[in-house]
């Protein structure tokens, strides 16, 4: 069998160096990883940048990547037959004594972290073999090659972990010893930059005098210091002081917040940030008071923004937020709140997405403890909160972020073209990098640990999976585009080993992935050989309406609607969306934008008359969202405002720019008119607002009632595309959508499976809804043993044109 070709970070394991002569700790040949066949090279490295490329590569690879001709057994397997081999037979390159990938038995020992006295020790589960992804999916066995070595990484790699760190466990709390770190005895501070040539901690408690705090570095790139407390038992670095590290760099001296901060502040009148040494007296931390919550069967997401959760221009807070925007979500039926830009970022208008400081949460908002409190707080909700997670990217920030943090292009990522974003102008991580992993690893158990985040949603999953990035290419379903030249096989192992981690000692955390890709294995659990997230983002949902909204609606084809949201892969499950945040940033347009435009400005006040266009606007926008509950996946995400058809864009603060290109972007004069959301619009019932809204509470207590999104029973028995009728069963429950815009139907037949009465559940018509209250909902509906569309039994009901009903057992 041909071997299919893949990319993967230069050398492709990652794992801590041998130590020179071995020794206590080293890497052992173990059965699964010990074996290499005849041209199997060891990995060299090549300078000191931690690249690393496999010995006799061929000059034709692109950077970054090993190449194999399709049909030709190269390095990266020992025999033709390999292909046939279970994940454990598979060779896996080694990694050279001198890479710079981590540190040896002896560093190890020194940064070692146990387990509290008395703590009862926690366990990542041991991998499985992965082979039930073939049985899923018999179709993967072509592409098993690629697969059995993706897996083998993984393997290889938690492996590696076990053996130098003490386990995944111990080594996804590396937070408690790299960064600020209090003992009785003092503080210790370290750091990983070994492109510095010296460092020195610098701020508030020394005056920023170098000479005073100067840092001494080890064998492999770690800058450590040791503060003892003052004579007095105090600190020696008070809470709340600034603070940075400077480094004499390749690139220059430069003074950098640390890159695993808690805190960052900026100063009035400041460009930059300054880290901040974040240790409260006890009497001031959070205690959590609430349990967290139990993760619900079907996941219905409030996507949320803190900084805009305000009806005034203003930059809301985490106190604000829990007071006023949890309480309304928890009312309007929703059971999880999704929060982005909580990691720190220099610049408010990247929404967040170019973090800086990692573990830091936006100082914007409030304090680390105001964040605390909000979770606790929806937690005493029954709310799950998730956290809007970067690890696709980092801000190209030197200033602030960790760009250039050693002075070098290649600290935490790739150098050259392959650590630039082009269209985001970002950094991209090296997933092939050990400490790469320990950062980032360490990262995602911070926010569960330290704040009791409930789960994330992986931000840009698609852009880390492949060298494109997902630009410019289209994915058409073929097997060949996930499997190929362009997977980075690196950044999929990481998404692995952080799916592992999370549901290895969170077995309640939820864990999202936008992926508009659609990579096969990417729901399915880890040890089956999947990806290992609970849910991808469905992502193709929002895209066809937008391309529908662009259209009349008498074009629409009921085919090609349902099509959209049940085109899904089997026993992977996603969360469905009709619009996100995405629609409604500036120059993009939110639903009902695109069916309503300029008459919302003067047609929505109930004391006026009503348009042709505000009436088909309203009744549509209440059909797009259910169906796409109804029919798109077993979760559902909206996004704050939207439920109610909130107007206008979001347009964060900004001044006048000019790109080096020369274009020159006018600002809004750093206004925060178009950066908050108007729940008053929603909450008043004077306006049309409302009846949205509540049409949308009314969606969600539904599904909370039935759990219709992750019921066993599905089943579509109609599209019709001369009526404009789709009919579908999910549950108990049937589902009547007449998207014709003139025609109603009396005496209209719907199949059904169970027999009995029913009565209606929710109708978009009603006129709490803003509809015109054509159904009677004191009707009752009793079933024949009359088959209709391929069903057992069937009702007879009156569907209006432009509504959607759901009819529900009486008894």
């Amino acid at each position: 069998m041909a071997a299919p070709a893949f990319a993967v970070g230069l050398g492709g394991a990652v794992r801590a160096p041998r130590p020179a002569g071995g020794g206590v700790g080293a890497p052992s040949q173990s059965p699964l990883f010990g074996r290499r066949g005849p041209g199997f090279p060891r990995a060299v490295r090549i300078g000191g940048s931690g690249r690393r490329a496999g010995a006799g590569m061929s000059a034709a690879a692109a950077p970054g990547e090993v190449i194999v001709p399709e049909g030709e057994s190269d390095v990266l397997t020992s025999s033709p037959d390999s292909v046939q081999f279970p994940s454990d037979e598979l060779e896996v390159p080694d990694i050279d004594a001198e890479s710079n990938m981590g540190a040896d038995a002896e560093s190890v020992n020194k940064v070692s972290i146990e387990s509290a006295p008395g703590e009862r020790p926690r366990v990542v589960p041991q991998p499985s073999n992965g082979q039930k992804i073939y049985e899923i999916d018999p179709s993967l066995q072509g592409f098993k090659y690629h697969l059995e070595y993706r897996y083998s990484l993984y393997r290889r790699i938690r492996s590696d972990i076990d053996e130098n760190e003490g386990g995944l466990e111990a080594f996804s709390r590396s937070y408690e010893k790299f960064g600020f770190n209090r003992t009785a005895e003092g503080i210790t501070y370290r750091e990983w930059a070994p492109g510095a040539h010296s460092a020195a901690l610098v701020g508030d408690f020394n005056n920023w005098d170098p000479s005073t705090c100067r840092m001494e570095k080890d064998s492999f790139g770690v800058w450590e210091i040791f503060l003892p407390n003052n004579a007095d038992g105090s600190s020696p670095i008070p809470h709340g002081s600034r603070l940075k590290v400077r480094m004499d760099t390749p690139s220059g001296i430069k003074d950098s917040i640390p890159a695993w901060i808690k805190y960052s502040l900026q100063a009035p009148g400041e460009i930059p940030y300054n880290g901040i040494y974040y240790d409260p007296p006890e009497e001031e931390k959070y205690v959590f008071k609430h349990p967290q919550p139990k993760r619900p069967k079907s996941l219905r997401i409030y996507e949320t923004h803190v900084g805009m959760s305000s009806p005034e221009p203003k930059i809301n807070t985490y106190a604000n937020f829990r007071d006023e925007v949890l309480p309304r979500i928890k009312r309007l039926g929703y059971n999880a709140v999704q929060i982005m830009a909580i990691q720190e970022h220099s610049y408010y208008g990247s929404f967040g997405y170019h973090v800086t400081n990692f573990f830091a949460p936006s100082s914007r908002f409030g304090t680390p403890e105001d964040l605390k409190s909000l979770i606790d707080r929806a937690h005493e909700l029954d709310l799950l909160v998730l956290m809007d997670v970067v690890h696709s990217h980092a801000s190209s920030n030197t200033l602030d972020g960790l760009n250039g943090f050693d002075g070098t292009d290649t600290h935490y990522f790739h150098s050259g073209t392959r650590g630039h974003h082009w269209m985001w102008d970002s950094r991209l991580f090296n997933y092939g990098n050990w400490e790469v992993l320990r950062f980032l690893l360490s990262n995602a158990r911070w926010w569960l640990e330290e704040y009791k985040f409930d789960g994330f949603r992986f931000d840009g999953v698609t852009s880390m999976m492949y060298t494109h990035h997902g630009l410019q290419v289209t994915f058409t379903g073929n097997y060949s585009e996930y499997f190929g030249f362009h997977t980075d096989v690196d950044a999929v192992v990481y998404l692995m080993l952080v799916n592992d981690l999370i549901h290895g000692l969170y077995p309640e955390a939820v864990t999202i992935g936008e992926d508009v890709s659609g990579m096969p294995t990417f729901a399915l659990p880890l040890q089956d050989g999947g990806v290992g997230f609970d849910y991808r983002m469905h992502m193709a949902v929002a895209d066809k309406w937008i391309e529908l909204l662009k259209q009349s609606d008498q074009s629409w084809k009921m085919g090609d609607i349902v099509h959209t949201l049940t085109n899904r892969r089997w026993l992977e499950k996603c969360v469905t969306y009709s619009e996100s945040h995405d629609q409604a940033l500036v120059g993009d347009k939110t639903i009902a934008f695109w069916l309503m435009d300029k008459d919302m400005y003067d047609f929505m006040a109930l004391d006026r008359p009503s348009t042709p266009t505000i009436d088909r606007g309203i009744a549509l926008h209440k059909m797009i969202r259910l169906i796409t509950m109804g029919l798109g996946g077993e979760g559902y995400l909206n996004f704050m405002g939207n439920e109610f058809g909130h107007p206008e864009w979001i347009d964060f603060p900004r001044g006048p720019q000019r790109l080096p290109s020369g274009k020159f972007i006018p600002g809004n004069n750093n206004s925060y008119d178009k950066c908050r959301r108007r729940f008053d619009l929603g909450d008043a019932e004077y306006l049309r607002y409302n009846g949205l809204q509540k049409f949308d509470q009314a969606m969600q207590h539904l599904e909370g009632k039935y759990g219709f999104m992750t019921s066993d029973h599905q089943y579509i028995s109609r599209k019709h595309e001369e009526d404009k009728v789709i009919v579908f069963e999910k549950g108990d429950l049937v589902f009547v959508f007449n998207f014709h815009w003139n025609n109603s139907y009396f005496d209209y037949r719907v199949g059904c499976l169970k027999p009995g009465k029913y009565k209606v559940a929710l109708d978009s018509d009603a006129g709490l809804f803003g509809g015109f209250g054509r159904i009677h909902h004191d009707a009752e509906h009793f079933t024949t043993d009359c088959s209709h569309d391929n069903r057992p039994h069937s009702f007879s009901v009156y569907t209006p044109s432009r509504t959607c009903v759901v009819y529900a057992p009486a008894d």
